[in-house]
């Protein structure tokens, strides 16, 4: 299995650039995994899709502000980075740029109140840095920080709430859940009104989502590990749908991740943290989920990998090129995608 297998052609207008004013107005693709068969919906008809007693899984992390500019305290270059991942209390794993300047003991300082030293120096421009501050921490970022958008997205935020769900709770994450974007609160609470459950787990969005494949063989791709945690109300919630035959319904390929990590590790749903590097591409049994709402992804991204394992990649494939025809808006700000 090639990464090129995965490749497709996108033109550049099709990138959202700007999310759209009201958050549940994006289009919605519906393709039946089993037969191939596509919708061409909005996401508000979400609801149609959805029948009493499903389990819908939400993603509750919170984006922090992790992009931080500095300067090298040495030489005064400019140094930006990019946190991943909390290692201990105030150690971060950060992407750092430009990484060959970053030296262990090199000592990057963003303001008057807020500066970090290299502790350890890893590949792929990954450092482990100790921040020093004074105050609170969290608030200083918000101050400081900017959020980390993809490079991709060239236009400038407005609001910095609209990179967030509206659920968003558990603060860590490098990236959105994207496929969680298009909820309101208006709309979840329709969705409980017909008696669909919502429960939530978290999965700190690191590096390991978002970082390309640069190798030839897909199976030769190692991710990177991100943390998740998952309530024992969560647990049983979902445990009742598993012996009930209800469908469990994951929003993102984030939840998709953790509920597939979990239900591999202890065969059923349990009250658990843990971090994982699960890949899932093509071949790979699903055990947890029984459909998807997802966005729609960059090529060659390990995360067309794991749509093309549940839903089959001719059929994955042939959805994308109907979404290209049709102008669908591609990736974070874009529209979205249900897979059942």
């Amino acid at each position: 299995m090639k990464t090129d297998d995965f490749d497709f052609y996108l033109p550049e207008n099709l990138i959202a650039q700007t999310p759209l004013e009201k958050r549940d107005s994006s289009r919605l693709l519906v393709l039946d995994k089993n037969t191939g068969e596509i919708e061409h919906k909005h996401f508000t008809d979400i609801l149609d899709y959805l029948n009493k007693d499903d389990v819908l899984v939400l993603n509750d992390t919170k984006v922090l502000p992790a992009r931080l500019i500095g300067v090298k305290e040495e030489t005064g270059a400019v140094v930006e980075v990019l946190m991943l991942k909390e290692k201990s209390k105030d150690e971060w794993e950060v992407l750092s740029k430009p990484a060959k300047r970053i030296k262990v003991g090199t000592t990057i300082k963003f303001s008057d109140r807020l500066s970090a030293v290299c502790t350890e120096v890893f590949d792929e421009g990954i450092r482990s840095f100790k921040f020093i501050y004074s105050g609170i921490f969290y608030e200083i970022l918000d101050e400081l920080g900017e959020m980390p958008l993809p490079p991709y997205i060239h236009e400038k935020l407005k609001d910095k709430d609209r990179y967030q769900t509206v659920y968003a709770k558990n603060i860590g994450s490098a990236a959105a859940p994207t496929a969680g974007l298009h909820f309101t609160k208006e709309l979840m609470d329709k969705i409980k009104n017909k008696g669909i459950k919502i429960v939530y787990i978290t999965l700190h969005v690191g590096l390991g989502t978002f970082r390309p494949v640069n190798v030839e063989d897909v199976t030769k791709h190692k991710m990177h590990s991100e943390f998740y945690q998952m309530s024992s109300e969560c647990a049983e919630t979902l445990n009742d749908a598993k012996k009930n035959n209800n469908r469990i319904i994951s929003v993102g390929t984030t939840s998709t991740r953790t509920l597939e990590t979990i239900i591999n590790l202890y065969g059923n749903f349990k009250e658990c943290s843990g971090w994982t590097d699960i890949f899932i591409y093509p071949g790979y049994q699903f055990k947890a989920i029984d459909a998807l709402i997802t966005n729609f992804h960059l090529p060659k991204s390990t995360l067309i990998m794991l749509v093309s394992a549940l839903a089959g990649k001719d059929n994955i494939m042939n959805a994308y090129n109907e979404a290209v025809k049709n102008e669908y808006r591609f990736f974070s700000f874009g529209d979205s995608m249900f897979i059942k």
